[in-house]
């Protein structure tokens, strides 16, 4: 098991570590005890019963707010620690009530509410980082699905991919699991049913019946690559956002393709909910990215994540 030691003591912590379940919980509690203007909720629970913790920056009497998501994929962990690391340096600039890239943060706070899940598929970052427990329930089901090599485990503890669990396409998308040989594993099944997966469904729930979102940003990585059509088609003023985090990120905006095009977060939020959506691929490489390129994907991104509020 990973045994991460966080200082509590630096005003920003040192992201340099693996973001497992207890590393995450540690850091937003770290967050709540140190912040008293910071909300922290769970939206839900992933299927080994884990919190899927949201921490809300702003103002609940706003009239906008927007919704960032992390770790729909057990490799991709790296897109928690963007997160974590921006709630951090938020909260440190509205303490010190400081301007950040033009902002002044205490007029955000008061005017956008930003609502954060930074891991989503806790389960799935666990077994990737750590492996499964003996005493885990789903234990012989995740060796026969996996081999016991979890280097490359994007699923959730049911072998499900998050990202393709959403209604979006889903159907098709079945038809070519079925060509292409894909079963519960590692990646790319798409489960029994749309929003069949809990943390799925936490998020399709939350996004649905919260009309005061306005537009969604979803992490992964790779790519260094914006999407933010589906089908080619995209909410009006759409492109002009994207455009606009092109810019502040030096990322490319592109289109996706193939089984990428299926049943992930912002399409179905495109299609069923009419409002924009962004799949934001960090860094480069092959997945997992290594930590040591945390600090250069989170610079990166920094200015994006704090502008696109403003940009809605």
């Amino acid at each position: 098991m990973i045994k991460n030691m966080i200082d509590k003591e630096r005003p920003l912590i040192d992201m340099k570590v693996f973001p497992d379940y207890e590393t995450v919980r540690e850091i937003i509690n770290i967050f709540a005890q140190r912040y008293d203007f910071l909300s922290v909720t769970s939206i839900g629970e992933t299927v080994l019963g884990k919190s899927i913790y949201m921490v809300d920056i702003g103002s609940h009497e706003a009239e906008t707010e927007v919704f960032y998501v992390g770790s729909h994929h057990g490799t991709e962990w790296i897109t928690t620690l963007v997160l974590l690391r921006f709630i951090n340096e938020y909260c440190e600039y509205y303490k010190n009530s400081s301007v950040a890239f033009g902002i002044n943060i205490r007029k955000l706070f008061q005017n956008r509410c930003i609502h954060i899940v930074p891991c989503l598929n806790a389960d799935g970052v666990d077994i990737h980082l750590n492996g499964v427990d003996e005493k885990c329930v789903l234990y012989d089901r995740l060796i026969k699905m996996s081999n016991g090599d979890f280097s490359k485990w994007q699923s959730n503890a049911r072998g499900v991919d998050l990202n393709h669990n959403y209604n979006a396409g889903f159907y098709e998308y079945k038809l070519l699991e079925s060509t292409k040989g894909i079963e519960a594993g590692p990646t790319r099944y798409s489960g029994v049913a749309p929003e069949s997966e809990s943390e799925a469904g936490a998020v399709a729930n939350y996004l649905r019946f919260n009309e005061k979102i306005k537009a969604v940003i979803t992490l992964h990585s790779q790519g260094e690559t914006i999407y933010y059509t589906s089908d080619g088609k995209c909410p009006d003023g759409s492109y002009a956002v994207a455009k606009q985090m092109e810019l502040l990120t030096g990322y490319s905006l592109d289109e996706p393709k193939g089984l990428s095009s299926y049943g992930g977060l912002t399409d179905w939020y495109i299609k069923e909910i009419g409002k924009p959506s962004f799949t934001v691929e960090c860094g480069l490489g092959e997945n997992p990215l290594p930590l040591s390129d945390f600090y250069k994907i989170y610079s990166d991104l920094r200015r994006m994540l704090f502008s696109f509020p403003l940009l809605i």
